[in-house]
């Protein structure tokens, strides 16, 4: 089966409210208006439940099917945008300077709302299914805070699925593992403290940018000599900040990054070295540091049945040859993680890409490929059908 005849009717209005949603981003857990048009949709299209207010401005729709098998799924789509200044030119672009959907979240509503449209004009399944709108997805972990609000005790599901839109595979196209698909954050911290001097005269001082500068190239030993060939890891120091002038060596530096893994293991040994060197280098070159290495987001761990079951709808909807094993995960990071810590699921997936100009998601020139709105929501609608098919 292809893309659902009926959502494909809709096409165009899903493209519609994709393009109002990119055009109005906002950023985590202050998603008012999106939140707000989400409801209002979902009330239109006539969910038997609307709940709001979770997480602050999360989301979730209730659809109950045809029969009473007792059964009920999830389906998740993150809501917010990115502080991105955005670089399209293009006629739906941001209308608010320095927001920007520059990830396809509004993409992930969309068709979530979609997937929603037709499985409430349809019920053509047996059970329930809840239709999470979460907020706060980029560094903010709106997915843990729904979690610990009691998400899963409000609204009891078997599993719970999700996708993510992918511009590195071609349109339409779903990529697909068991085990771990995106990997585990830590946010860094580092404060580097010498003793200031003017810049002509360093001998009277302890120079922090000389002992920052150090350590940043000694934490690109980490992964390349402290990590096992075999596993993955990164340690990124991303904001160097120290000093206001041409002749002042300044009394401190401050510096932040990221580290990603995949296995346990792996993020204490980052963890460990991390400290080490900062703190080790910082005092063998006269100064001191404090750093801090905070844990973000663990590892997005795919449920290998339920991997199966979100692969066999995908084939339902694009074929077998559109559906593809994913060729390795990727490092970054995904909240949709504690759910799939609490909860047996699957996370996906989907290509958008046009062409080899196409800007990858986080960078200024990103726009989400209108095209496969109604793949995704035939993909969510399948899963449906599937998983809880209608008796009689």
């Amino acid at each position: 089966m292809p893309v659902i005849n009926r959502i494909a009717e809709f096409h165009p209005e899903m493209t519609a409210w994709r393009r109002d949603f990119h055009q109005h981003p906002e950023l985590g857990f202050d998603e008012v208006r999106t939140a707000g048009i989400v409801a209002a949709k979902l009330k239109e299209f006539g969910c038997d439940e609307v709940h709001t207010g979770i997480a602050k401005t999360g989301v979730v729709g209730v659809i109950r099917g045809n029969g009473n098998s007792g059964r009920a799924i999830g389906f998740r789509a993150d809501m917010d945008a990115l502080p991105l200044q955005e670089l399209t030119g293009l006629p739906h672009a941001s209308t608010i300077p320095g927001r920007m959907h520059a990830c396809g979240h509004d993409g992930h509503t969309t068709m979530l709302l979609g997937a929603a449209k037709y499985l409430a004009e349809t019920r053509n399944f047996d059970g329930t299914v809840y239709l999470v709108f979460q907020p706060a997805e980029e560094n903010l972990a709106g997915g843990e805070v729904m979690v610990k609000e009691g998400l899963f005790e409000r609204f009891p599901m078997e599993r719970i699925f999700g996708m993510h839109n992918w511009p590195g595979a071609p349109a339409g196209t779903f990529l697909h593992a068991p085990g771990p698909v995106m990997a585990a954050v830590a946010n860094l911290e580092a404060t580097i403290t010498g003793r200031g001097a003017h810049g002509a005269m360093p001998h009277n001082g302890v120079d922090p940018i000389l002992i920052a500068s150090h350590i940043v190239a000694a934490l690109q030993s980490v992964v390349a000599r402290n990590v096992n060939p075999l596993e993955a890891g990164v340690i990124t120091i991303a904001h160097f900040t120290g000093g206001h002038t041409f002749n002042v060596i300044p009394e401190s530096v401050h510096l932040q990054g990221t580290a990603r893994w995949f296995l346990p293991e792996v993020g204490n040994l980052l963890e460990r070295r991390f400290k080490e060197i900062v703190t080790g280098i910082a005092i063998a070159m006269g100064g001191s540091a404090e750093c801090s290495f905070a844990r973000a987001y663990p590892a997005t761990v795919n449920e290998p049945e339920s991997t199966e079951i979100a692969a066999r709808a995908a084939r339902s909807v694009t074929g077998e040859a559109r559906t593809r094993p994913l060729p390795q995960p990727t490092m970054g990071g995904e909240d949709f993680s504690f759910m799939l810590e609490k909860k047996a699921g699957a996370y996906l997936f989907l290509g958008g890409g046009k062409g080899p100009e196409d800007a990858m998601v986080h960078h200024p020139k990103y726009d989400f490929n209108d095209e496969i709105l109604p793949v995704g929501a035939s993909w969510f609608a399948t899963l449906a059908e599937q998983i809880m098919p209608r008796r009689g």
